[in-house]
């Protein structure tokens, strides 16, 4: 019995693999027919088509702030200088115990204004809301409210108070580019049906910053980042995209993305308790529109529209992925009903059911094959050879699969333009399988069991210090990017 059980697991595990390869292969081509048919419009063309359009949507940027005293004015600032015809910046004062609010009075002219607020998503109490008398500043808005403890809770109070039909989630540490809105509202001019748009995100540990612009794009030199970096570039250029040929995308990341206010606020807007609110937000945006009928696409766009920077070292890459863990487990249990479900369409068929098979399971099988590697080992149960060829074979796939991540960002022009940065990329490839995968997985492993035993989480500040910051002398590089960089926060455990 042992033994057919112990060949029933190694045969079960090997058509495990090649299926989760076979959809990787099927990933790849997607997201390469995806975005080579995306480049074919230029910026410029891009830029024309949105400003020449008959109507062009107003979009608010919507961003939390929760004591930013040392950097609230310029990020301020950056938002404000972000080109684009019709928008404004909501900036939700999360009851900050410092001197946030008092700086962004005194500097933008703000006064408090009369508002008929009514609460269409559920959010901490609100206190006011203020505008400035300064005609330079009339596209900012400040929402003052009592501290809800998450950025989702902030979002909400925004979409409560903005009128636009679309609006920009951002956390506090990101940057954007100038050309963001455009690059976002693109497809929504050429598809109406698209309830929400995922912009390329990309690392800026490693990179030089200057009056709150990135001047000197590269790769990190830390290990931490690195492997984060290339994470990123093959979630985006190749998951994202690859789902997004097919609208099967299940997530926008927190970080940047473009949403229909009115899906928003019809499928309940953000859930303060969702350790995952970014996916969690789509998967019920989707839901939604599937249940009542709806026409919808969710699409990710090959073009930088934001960099995030990410844990620099091992204790703050376990309380994120920790969380992260903590998250999917959570959507996938509170989003039970569309696991295989043909009425919620390509998400509930396809997305979920992979998410739930090659995300979820994936570590708790590499947990489990461990132990049974470990118990044949003892037992003399291993044939090494097949076992090193087996694991070779894996590890090329997991390496070339990176490494075409890798070229084609450096094809797109993504990301970096120096051939050393993406070298160093290539090295972070070749290790990532033997010395970061092993860390995700129990990191991912301790985010499940957290979440079942219900273990406390609460939000924390994450300390930064990735980004450089830099004089840049007359006649040297120019600015390329506009930027929002204030301090993020994560979970942890208390």
């Amino acid at each position: 019995m042992w033994e057919f059980l112990l060949y029933f697991f190694g045969y079960t595990i090997l058509a495990y693999s090649m299926l989760l390869i076979a959809t990787y292969v099927m990933l790849l081509v997607f997201a390469y027919r995806y975005s080579t048919g995306y480049k074919r419009w230029s910026d410029d063309y891009i830029r024309n088509m949105v400003q020449s359009a008959p109507y062009v949507p107003s979009i608010s940027i919507v961003a939390p702030a929760y004591n930013e005293e040392k950097t609230i004015v310029d990020n301020v600032r950056s938002l404000l200088n972000m080109d684009y015809p019709k928008f404004e910046v909501c900036i939700v004062n999360d009851g900050s115990k410092d001197k946030t609010l008092e700086l962004l009075i005194n500097t933008f002219d703000l006064v408090e204004v009369p508002f008929d607020y009514v609460q269409k998503v559920h959010s901490a109490p609100f206190k006011r809301l203020l505008r400035s008398t300064n005609p330079d500043y009339a596209k900012l808005v400040v929402v003052d409210k009592v501290n809800g403890g998450t950025k989702a809770d902030a979002v909400n109070a925004g979409l409560n108070v903005i009128s636009t039909p679309y609006f920009i989630n951002t956390d506090v540490d990101c940057i954007l580019s100038k050309d963001a809105m455009y690059q976002c509202i693109f497809p929504v001019i050429m598809d109406e049906t698209i309830i929400a748009v995922s912009g390329t995100m990309s690392m800026s540990n490693g990179s030089t910053l200057h009056d709150g612009k990135l001047v000197d794009i590269r790769p990190s030199s830390r290990p931490v980042p690195l492997f984060q970096d290339l994470e990123y570039k093959r979630s985006f250029l190749v998951g994202k995209m690859g789902w997004s040929k097919i609208n099967a995308m299940n997530n926008v990341s927190g970080g940047y993305g473009l949403f229909s206010t009115e899906v928003v606020i019809n499928a309940g807007g953000y859930s303060s308790s969702s350790f995952a609110e970014d996916m969690d937000m789509i998967t019920r945006m989707i839901a939604y529109c599937c249940d009542f009928n709806r026409k919808y696409r969710v699409v990710q766009i090959p073009h930088t529209c934001c960099w995030t920077e990410g844990p620099s070292t091992l204790h703050m890459l376990y309380r994120q992925r920790t969380r992260w863990g903590r998250g999917l487990i959570q959507t996938m249990w509170e989003h039970r009903r569309l696991l295989f479900n043909p009425k919620y369409k390509r998400l509930g068929v396809i997305t979920m059911s992979y998410t739930f098979l090659f995300e979820f399971l994936a570590p708790i099988i590499e947990f489990f094959g461990t132990i049974m590697i470990v118990y044949l080992a003892f037992t003399g149960g291993v044939n090494w050879s097949t076992f090193f060829v087996t694991y070779f074979a894996i590890y090329v796939f997991s390496f070339m699969l990176s490494a075409f991540v890798v070229f084609y960002d450096y094809l797109l022009g993504c990301s970096y333009t120096s051939v050393r940065s993406y070298l160093k990329l290539l090295l972070a490839a070749a290790l990532e399988p033997i010395v970061y995968h092993p860390i995700i997985v129990v990191c991912s492993l301790v985010g499940y069991f957290k979440y079942i035993t219900r273990q406390k989480a609460v939000w924390v500040s994450m300390e930064r210090t990735g980004v450089k910051h830099a004089t840049v002398p007359a006649g040297g590089s120019q600015p390329a990017q506009q930027s929002a960089p204030p301090r993020g926060q994560n979970f942890t455990d208390s």
